[in-house]
C-alpha cells in the first residue's frame, strides 16, 4: 500500500511553481486584510458583503481555473473539499464570538483579533497538512487513523448537539489564559491594537493579547478535526492547502455578515457530526479497498451531493426551529 500512496503522490497538480504562486497569493491577501485593519474601526455591514463576496468569488474563480486546467476529477474534489471547509469554518466562527464575547472585546478590535485567528490557523493547517500528507506515504493505517479521529469528533459533536447546552467560554478555566497570567501582568482596559504595554517601567499584556492566544489555542482543535476531513476527499496536499487557505481567507467578512445569523444555527453541530461520520466511513472505505478490493469506495460527486443535501438540510431546520422559538417568546409577552 505505501506504493500506492506514493503513486498518490506524483498524482498532485501542485508544481513548485504553482506552489510558490498560491503561497504567495495567500501571503499578498492576508498583508492585504491586515492593511486594511491597522486603523481600528466598527465594519459596517456593506463592507463586511463587499469582503465576502469578493472571498466567495475568488475561490470560486479558483474552482473554475481547477476544473479547466486540469480535469473535472480535480475540480470536483476542490469544489467538494471547499465546501466541507467553508462549513467547519463557520463552526470556527461560532466559537470565535463566544471567545470575543467573554473577553469583552471592543468592536473596532473584533476583525484584528479574527485576522491573528487567521492567520494562526492558516500555519497550524499547513503544519498539519504536510503531516497528513507524509501519514499517508509513509503509514499503510494512515487513512484508517483519520477515520476514527473523524468518527470521534463526529460522535462528540452529536453529543454535544443532544444534550442541549449551549456553547459557553469559562476564561478562568482556560489553560492559555491560566498560563499567561502566570508569567505576566495583565491591564484591566484594553489598548488599541498594542498586546504589550510597559506600566511602571514593566511590560504588561493587555487583554488582546489573552484573546488572541485564547483563539490559536482553539486553531489547534479545529485543524485536528478540519485537514483529516479534507483528505478524505483528496489526497492531493496542494487542493488540500487550497480549500483550507481560501476557507479560512474570508473568515473575517464572513464573521460580521454572519454574526446574527450565527446563533440561528441551531442545527449546525448535527450537520457537522453527520459530514464528519460520512467522511470518516469514506476513509474507512478507501482504506480497505486498498487491502481488499471489493470493498466499495464512496465516489467524490456523492459525497459533494450529501454534503450539500445536509447542509441545506439542517439550516432550514435551524430557521424554521428558532422562527418557531421566537414567535413562541412574542407570543408569552403579549400575554
Amino acid at each position: 500500500m505505501t506504493e500506492l500512496y506514493l503513486a498518490a503522490e506524483l498524482q498532485s497538480v501542485g508544481t513548485p511553481t504553482l506552489w510558490a504562486v498560491t503561497i504567495a497569493g495567500v501571503l499578498a491577501l492576508l498583508a492585504l486584510d491586515f492593511l486594511v485593519t491597522r486603523r481600528p474601526h466598527e465594519v459596517s455591514i456593506r463592507e463586511a458583503l463587499a469582503w465576502s463576496a469578493f472571498y466567495i468569488a475568488l475561490p470560486l474563480a479558483f474552482g473554475a481555473w481547477v476544473w479547466a486546467r486540469f480535469g473535472s476529477t480535480q475540480g470536483v474534489d476542490y469544489l467538494t473539499g471547499y465546501l466541507v471547509e467553508k462549513s467547519l469554518s463557520v463552526d470556527n466562527l461560532f466559537v470565535f464570538m463566544l471567545l470575543l464575547a467573554a473577553f469583552a472585546v471592543p468592536s473596532v478590535l473584533a476583525q484584528r483579533v479574527l485576522l491573528f485567528g487567521i492567520t494562526g490557523a492558516l500555519v497550524l493547517r499547513a503544519v498539519f497538512i504536510a503531516l497528513g500528507a507524509a501519514a499517508l506515504q509513509t503509514l499503510d493505517f494512515a487513512f484508517l487513523l483519520f477515520a476514527v479521529i473523524l468518527l470521534v469528533t463526529a460522535v462528540k459533536l452529536l453529543r454535544d448537539a443532544m444534550s442541549g447546552h449551549e456553547k459557553e467560554i469559562d476564561i478562568s478555566r482556560m489553560r492559555s489564559v491560566r498560563l499567561l497570567r502566570k508569567f505576566m501582568p495583565v491591564t484591566d482596559e484594553y489598548q488599541g491594537t498594542k498586546m504589550i504595554v510597559r506600566i511602571d517601567g514593566r511590560r504588561t499584556l493587555t487583554p488582546l493579547a489573552l484573546v488572541v492566544v485564547a483563539v490559536l489555542a482553539t486553531d489547534v482543535v479545529f485543524a485536528v478535526d478540519s485537514v483529516p476531513a479534507v483528505y478524505g476527499i483528496t489526497e492531493d496536499p496542494y487542493l488540500v492547502f487550497a480549500t483550507n487557505a481560501f476557507a479560512l481567507l474570508g473568515l473575517r467578512a464572513l464573521y460580521f455578515v454572519l454574526h446574527a445569523a450565527l446563533s440561528r444555527l441551531v442545527h449546525l453541530s448535527y450537520g457537522l457530526a453527520v459530514i464528519l461520520g460520512f467522511i470518516g466511513v469514506k476513509l474507512a472505505l478507501h482504506w480497505a479497498h486498498g487491502i481488499w478490493k471489493g470493498v466499495p469506495e464512496i465516489p467524490t460527486p456523492i459525497s459533494l451531493a450529501v454534503i450539500v443535501v445536509v447542509l441545506v438540510v439542517v439550516t432550514l431546520t435551524s430557521l424554521r426551529a428558532t422562527r418557531t422559538q421566537v414567535s413562541s417568546e412574542k407570543e408569552i409577552v403579549r400575554g
